[in-house]
């Protein structure tokens, strides 16, 4: 059975998104057992930060990847990669500034 690459590229990011999905469901079910059991609030807010961060990090790898997506749908079959990390680092700044 022939598989198409470009299919399979997105069945592994869907993938690699599941998995980071599943593992912040972990952290926050570690985060109902420090608050039931009484843990510090200061490690309860710490185990919070790491959730936060990780959601963050889930959607700018969604957001990368939407932006790939919108570059390449102008006739360019390639992007270039370096060019979109920058425009994406300069995005980034641009929104820890806003916040």
């Amino acid at each position: 059975m022939d598989v198409n690459p470009a299919s399979q590229g997105v069945t592994d990011d869907t993938d690699r998104v599941l998995n980071r999905l599943r593992r912040i469901e972990g952290q926050v079910r570690g985060l109902q057992r420090m608050i039931e059991e009484g843990k510090e609030c200061e490690a309860v807010l710490t185990q919070l930060s790491a959730v936060k961060s990780a959601l963050d990090r889930v959607g700018i790898h969604l957001l990368s990847h939407r932006m790939k997506e919108c570059l390449q749908t102008g006739g360019r079959p390639e992007v270039d990669e370096a060019a979109m990390e920058q425009a994406f680092e300069i995005f980034l700044k641009y929104v820890q500034c806003v916040r």
